[in-house]
């Protein structure tokens, strides 16, 4: 399976930001601890606190799945308490436990697939990429 990346946006709720960092922390703990197939969770908060991205990036989709089970309850206290307005972004070839698993948690998506680019991605390995490339170029 190919490399996964994804971007989730989020909104802080008014007078939570404190709150919603120690529960981001909290995601970033047990991902740490938990997960085998995380290559990226970075968080990023706009300035005035107000929005949140978490740029992801997994070896495949299995690791986004093991990645939700393992923050699952941390994750729904997030959402409970300190945050809205979930959507996510995902770059990737589309798979059916993804589809699904972003339907039973209702998160707003949108999907794209990788069309070309200048340098390899960080977490594509180069010679998927090669391997690509000469797969698309003609004899």
């Amino acid at each position: 399976m190919a490399a996964l990346e994804l971007s989730a946006h989020l909104t802080v709720r008014p007078g939570c930001v404190e709150d919603f960092k120690r529960q981001a922390a909290e995601c970033i703990r047990i991902t740490r601890e938990k997960d085998t197939h995380t290559l990226r969770y970075d968080w990023f908060l706009s300035l005035d606190g107000t929005e949140c991205e978490v740029r992801e990036a997994y070896t495949g989709p299995e690791g986004l799945i093991e990645h939700n089970r393992n923050i699952l309850e941390a994750r729904t206290k997030l959402f409970k308490d300190y945050a809205d307005n979930h959507f996510m972004t995902v770059y990737g070839e589309v798979s059916e436990p993804l589809l699904n698993l972003l339907k039973t948690h209702s998160v707003g998506h949108k999907w794209f697939s990788f069309l070309q680019g200048l340098e390899p991605s960080a977490v594509i390995p180069p010679q998927i990429l090669v391997a690509a490339r000469e797969a698309t170029q003609p004899v």
